[in-house]
Formats: C-alpha cells, structure tokens, sequence
C-alpha cells in the first residue's frame, strides 16, 4: 500500500519497459517523478510524498492506517537527513494546493523505514509533536486500540520523545474506539469526574464513557448514526438506561473536534446540577 517503485525495482521484479508503459496507460501504476512509481491504489498522499521525494509520515500516514488524527489535510513528508530541498516541488505535476499542503520532517529514523512510508512509531513519535496534548493523547489511544503498538512499547515510545511529553502517559487508555471518546475522556477529567471507557451495561451494552457511575457519554458520528433505523436504536438504549436511572448526554463528532467549549459547557451543567438517582 505505501510501496514507491524505481524503475530498477519493477524490471528486477520481470517488468518489461513496455510492461511498464502498459501499467501506466491502464492505471495501475502512476509515475510521481522521473523513475519513480505507487500503485494505482495507492493513497493521494502517498503520492504527493513520492513527488516531493520522501516518505509519507506523521499525521499523514496514521490517518491511512485509520489512526485518528484531528487534522489530515497537510500531508506530512518524511525527508532523509542531507536532502537540502523538496525534490520536484516546482513541478507542474504537483498541484498547487498539494503544494501549499505539504509538510517536511527531518528527524532521524527510530525504526528503518518502508520505501514509501516510515515506521508506524516514527509517524506516532512526529504526530505526537505535531498536535496539540490532547490530540496527541487521542492519537496514542488510537494507535494502541488498533494494535500499532501495544502498552509495553509505550516505554520506548516517551523515551523516544523529549521529556516534557512524559506528562501524557498516564492519560493513555486504549479502550477507547475512538478519537472523539478520548477527547471527552479528557474533558471530563479536567472537571475532576472520574471516567471509565466502554463499560458494559447489563441488559443494555457497552457504552462510550460512563462518568461518576451514573452518567452515560454517548459520542456519535455521522458514519455509524446517520440513518433512522440507527436513530431508532440509540432512543431504545438511551430509554432503557433511563429505566436503569442512568442519565445519557450524547454529542456529535463535530461538536467534540471543533466546539469543544459546548461540550464542556454541557458537561459542566449536567454534572453540576444532576446527581445520580438513589435506588
């Protein structure tokens, strides 16, 4: 998928030039520079990092891996350490908005890298220093429910990284399924509620966030709650919690990535004037 071809790599491979030529015209490859090529699949960003002449990385790479990111419009290039400029940055082949778009890094490598993308902690080690605290914090969340990396790697992680991160590892918890129920997370804490990820209701099921053990945090988004029927079946749940004498906020993606002051606002009033029912 992140694969970047020279032309001595497709002939050592069998290809003929006019194999080459063939893949070309019909697609299923792309030249990016003179000599080099992606796959016809291969993601935009990939290939914009292969014009400018290095790797794809940071934010860019995780986002596709499906590593959540909050921002994934730059694409994040990884440069070779010497490399004095961006290879083919004045060419007509790379659009002007890619061109506005594109991100250099010049750090050494962690891990040894593919021809096309660096090491997945290489990205992690760059979007941690790329994002805000709290994006990052989502981000390692990410990464480690997806099983980029696992909780004993974390150490080699923050070692990786210079001191003042080391404040973000007791905030990591790879329950979380995604970006915006990390984001929450935070939120909540910050108030001085304890919080707890994907808790199992009985009779009911996992929940995204349960906060002082009465409160249930409902993060949705327009993927998996656009429809009706999946409307339908989150006013079920959220009535049989209320059976319970759980209390439900649910929030919007939006809301969490870009008004997060409604959301605390709303955590607040809730959590500040509600109290969990006695039984």
């Amino acid at each position: 998928m992140f694969d970047v071809w020279t032309t001595a790599d497709l002939r050592a491979a069998g290809l003929s030039a006019r194999d080459i030529r063939v893949a070309l015209a019909s697609g299923r490859l792309i030249r990016t520079r003179r000599g080099h090529y992606v796959a016809g699949e291969a993601p935009v960003a990939l290939r914009v990092a292969a014009r400018v002449g290095g790797r794809l990385g940071c934010t860019s790479l995780l986002a596709a891996l499906g590593v959540f990111v909050f921002d994934s419009s730059q694409v994040h290039v990884h440069m070779e350490r010497g490399d004095s400029r961006m290879r083919g940055i004045s060419s007509r082949r790379l659009e002007s908005p890619e061109r506005r778009s594109v991100v250099l890094h010049w750090r050494r490598f962690v891990e040894p890298p593919a021809s096309g993308a660096v090491h997945v902690r290489d990205a992690l080690l760059s979007a941690v220093r790329c994002q805000s605290p709290r994006h990052a914090v989502a981000t390692l969340d990410s990464a480690l429910h997806l099983r980029f990396i696992c909780a004993a790697d974390l150490g080699d992680v923050f070692a990786a990284l210079p001191q003042r991160f080391l404040s973000l590892r007791p905030l990591l918890d790879g329950r979380a399924e995604s970006g915006t129920e990390t984001l929450v997370r935070l939120m909540v804490r910050s108030l001085g509620h304890s919080v707890e990820p994907q808790v199992t209701i009985a009779g009911v099921g996992r929940v995204d966030l349960l906060v002082d053990g009465w409160l249930v945090v409902e993060c949705d988004s327009r993927e998996f709650h656009a429809s009706w029927e999946q409307r339908r079946m989150d006013l079920r749940r959220d009535r049989q919690l209320a059976a319970l004498g759980y209390s439900v906020l649910r929030l919007t993606a939006d809301e969490i990535l870009y008004r997060p002051d409604l959301v605390i606002a709303a955590l607040r009033g809730v959590l500040g004037s509600s109290r969990r029912p006695t039984s």
